[in-house]
């Protein structure tokens, strides 16, 4: 406030102006949302190297393998922004023979999911994207293609061996 008082009325009026919008924040802090009613999320069963997608409707509960799940937001960005997904979930998990207790509870993200993750030694579970409807196709969630391995795969030649002198 002393360097303010001791400028020109113009220069102390950019100084206030500089000072307000910094104190606002990066203009990506209040990036515009949308609330969308389906929540498509994938998991990996880390045992059997198994995947499952899932589609879950918000407020709606599932499961998979031992984990209850319950989707209480999902949000991705407008069209015009970097594409992001954003899903509150609250997760719990009851081992065979234990009580149920939570694992977690928070936001998890689309294009960093190892920023909010599910810590858990067998089951995965990461957000996808966020939709308004049921995805009826499977093709539709962008799956990445398959290659299989010929059924005889050629065997690699031996380089020649080096030579002694």
């Amino acid at each position: 406030m002393a360097l303010i008082k001791n400028c020109t009325p113009r220069v102390a009026a950019i100084l206030a102006a500089v000072a307000a919008l910094a104190a606002a924040g990066p203009a990506e802090a209040v990036r515009p949302t949308i609330d969308r009613q389906i929540a498509v999320l994938q998991g990996l069963d880390k045992v059997t190297a198994q995947t499952s997608r899932m589609q879950v409707e918000v407020g709606q509960a599932s499961s998979f393998g031992t984990l209850d799940f319950v989707v209480r937001a999902c949000r991705s960005t407008r069209p015009d922004e970097t594409p992001e997904n954003a899903v509150f979930l609250e997760i719990s998990d009851t081992p065979p023979g234990q009580p149920r207790h939570s694992v977690f509870s928070g936001w998890m993200f689309s294009s960093s999911p190892a920023v909010s993750a599910l810590d858990h030694p067998v089951f995965d579970i990461w957000v996808l994207r966020c939709v308004d409807q049921i995805i009826a196709d499977p093709e539709d969630f962008g799956e990445t293609p398959r290659y299989r391995l010929p059924n005889d795969p050629p065997v690699p030649e031996r380089p020649p061996a080096a030579r002694r002198r």
